[in-house]
């Protein structure tokens, strides 16, 4: 076998549909788009939902429940990855910098999970009731 004969299996290129080209085409006069209506026409295309004029489900359905765009924005970093960097004061551009964050992060809160064994101080970072137990347990502190 050479790669200039190497050819497709029957039948997995199927022809593409020539409009337009005569009634022997198959797709002559109407060019397969039957006669008349919305979408024989050019640019007969509709707004995603719309229900010809009726008004459309997501209309008629009532509005629910709040999605804070914030929440996206609050991240959550672990003791175990706090016990990695190099610094012992840490606040919230020390966490951007060692990439344990997003650079749009407006909040941090480390959480219980694995163990820290020295001492480090938290500068405008939250903790929770756990992981302050175990970074002042190691001599550290928390300050909000």
């Amino acid at each position: 076998m050479e790669l200039n004969t190497v050819q497709p299996a029957e039948g997995s290129r199927p022809d593409r549909k020539r409009v337009g080209r005569g009634i022997g085409s198959g797709f002559g006069k109407t060019c397969g788009r039957g006669h008349k209506g919305q979408k024989s026409r050019a640019g007969g295309f509709h707004k995603v939902g719309f229900e010809g004029g009726q008004m459309p489900l997501q209309r008629r359905l009532p509005k629910r429940g709040f999605k804070s765009l914030t929440n996206a924005r609050n991240f959550a970093v672990r003791l175990s990855d706090i016990e990695r960097l190099p610094v012992d004061e840490i606040d919230l551009s020390t966490l951007m910098q060692a990439n344990l964050v997003s650079p749009r992060a407006l909040s941090a809160k480390v959480v219980l999970a694995g163990t820290i064994s020295r001492k480090v101080t938290l500068k405008g970072v939250g903790a929770t009731a756990g992981a302050r137990a175990a970074i002042e347990a190691a001599g550290g502190s928390v300050a909000e």
